[in-house]
């Protein structure tokens, strides 16, 4: 594409955003942490519209492992039939991080009401019983949302705040897992 043509799709798409004002679509495309996470929306029938925090307070982080492919994780929380959730995906291999629900709405992943209103949850790629999904990437860039996250909210960078799926109450669920390091990911989250 030459320089001409780039310069006008530029200048039409910015009249076009001045004379038409921005909707909730459009603005959809943007995220909670910019630039880091790209806007992959999960199917609306797979969480609750919200107006976090001011109609729930957010004070939790609680990391998951999904026990699925990363590509399988996308399709299961953007099928309305699934009716689960989380907030972000962060893939194992380079640290990509998808943002598929919007931090004001309560996204459905703790299996616990009130820990999906005060939280947010990020997935992350891989198997509980596999380390080698535990890449340098996948802590490193986890670490920085989760960072990011607390600062936003004022949550404390602890393991009181930064939870296991395992750690939420009436879940039977076992991720991250024993070969998670949370030394390591709470060192991050603090140095991030």
């Amino acid at each position: 594409m030459n320089r001409r043509r780039l310069l006008q799709g530029a200048a039409a798409s910015a009249a076009a955003g001045f004379l038409f004002p921005a909707t909730e679509a459009a603005a959809a495309g943007t995220t909670d942490y910019p630039g880091d996470a790209h806007w992959m929306p999960a199917s609306t029938s797979n969480y609750s519209s919200s107006s976090r925090p001011s109609a729930y307070p957010i004070d939790r982080v609680i990391i998951h492992v999904t026990q699925e492919t990363w590509s399988n994780t996308i399709n299961i929380f953007q099928n309305p039939a699934k009716k689960v959730s989380a907030h972000y995906v962060t893939r194992s291999a380079d640290g990509y991080i998808a943002q598929m629900v919007r931090e004001h709405d309560i996204a459905w992943h703790a299996g616990n009401w009130d820990y999906n209103t005060r939280s947010i949850g990020i997935e992350h790629e891989g198997w509980i019983d596999q380390p080698a999904y535990f890449t340098n990437a996948l802590y490193e860039r986890s670490a920085a949302l989760t960072a990011s996250i607390c600062n936003r909210y004022g949550i404390p960078k602890d393991r009181e705040h930064i939870l296991g799926h395992y750690q939420v109450p009436g879940t039977d669920h076992t991720d991250p897992g024993p070969e998670w390091d949370w030394v390591r990911y709470i060192r991050l989250v603090n140095f991030s």
